[in-house]
């Protein structure tokens, strides 16, 4: 008794061995972007708000006063800390650890927000503007 076997031909171009085994593997072969292990991140109130601090990342804070573009801010404030799947939370906040930004634009200004009041039948209607002022940090180094 003997038994069939199939055999695949591929196209010229893929005719190598690890063309083929990666073919085979499918989804195997291809890196998961979801699964990000040994990263560092830190959960970290600034000027009121709280933030997800990783290194490299962009941060707009509402404006700081008195910080010029280039000047190195340190924010102490650090509520949790996740290094590679281990969590320590602050009670309430961690000892030790800090976030180290650069600031890269010292004022910006966001989108306008257009305000409308009006009262039907009485003739009143007013319009108000605002654009919120931010500061732009990039997240030079996380320390826990």
């Amino acid at each position: 008794m003997t038994l069939l076997t199939k055999s695949v031909s591929l196209h010229p171009i893929y005719a190598d061995e690890a063309t083929k085994s990666k073919l085979r593997d499918g989804f195997a072969s291809r890196s998961n972007p979801f699964n990000k292990k040994n990263k560092m991140y830190v959960i970290v109130e600034i000027n009121g708000q709280q933030f997800k601090a990783e290194e490299g990342k962009k941060l707009f804070v509402h404006h700081i006063k008195d910080v010029d573009a280039q000047a190195t801010v340190e924010f102490e404030k650090v509520l949790l800390v996740d290094n590679n799947g281990t969590v320590t939370v602050g009670a309430p906040t961690v000892e030790g650890a800090k976030v180290v930004c650069e600031v890269i634009t010292p004022l910006v200004k966001g989108d306008k927000v257009l305000v409308f009041h009006k009262k039907r039948r009485k003739g009143h209607r007013k319009l108000n503007g605002h654009r919120q002022q931010f500061t732009e940090l990039t997240i030079k180094q996380v320390i826990a």
